[in-house]
């Protein structure tokens, strides 16, 4: 079952050290709803600024996404963070890639993202620390918001912290 190793309100409740003390290095990055709410261009503030201390403190990050629009390769570069889009997330190939673009193993990389079915599952099957996060908007695509049905299934009683 694809139970995330941790859940949390926010990218921005994650706790950089702890995952630093596990030998987490190197993040894969869910890009809608989990760094911008879904179909927006703009970056907040807050994001930008995390992104920044991601690099300060050592980390490597690279977004992955089932996106295939223009926007998320500008949003890649406007964050310095390496990019796989048409990801097909949760196949196994798209996460491969992202781990080799940061010269990473499935030990020292986490999946950051809002959703169970494709970014903890995936992640899950290959070794990988898993955070899922509350999503950004309630606005999504129609799969997605059926399948966040199923995903309070999965997850149960459990609630985002909002620290780790």
């Amino acid at each position: 079952m694809a139970v995330p190793d941790f859940f949390l309100d926010s990218v921005l409740s994650i706790d950089l050290e702890k995952l630093k003390k596990r030998g987490i290095t190197h993040l894969l990055l869910d890009l809608d709803n989990t760094l911008l709410p879904r179909d927006s261009d703009e970056i907040p503030a807050e994001i930008k600024t995390w992104a920044l201390s991601l690099k300060e403190e050592g980390f490597s990050a690279c977004i992955l996404s089932n996106n295939w629009h223009n926007r998320i390769a500008e949003v890649a570069g406007d964050l310095g963070f390496r990019l796989v889009s048409k990801a097909v997330k949760p196949l196994p190939p798209a996460y491969f890639l992202g781990m080799h673009r940061m010269n990473a193993h499935s030990g020292s990389t986490a999946m950051i993202g809002d959703q169970v079915f494709t970014d903890v599952l995936g992640a899950s099957c290959l070794g990988i620390t898993t955070i899922l996060v509350l999503p950004l908007s309630k606005h999504d695509l129609k799969h997605t918001l059926f399948l966040r049905k199923f995903e309070r299934l999965i997850l149960g009683n459990r609630h985002a912290e909002s620290s780790m």
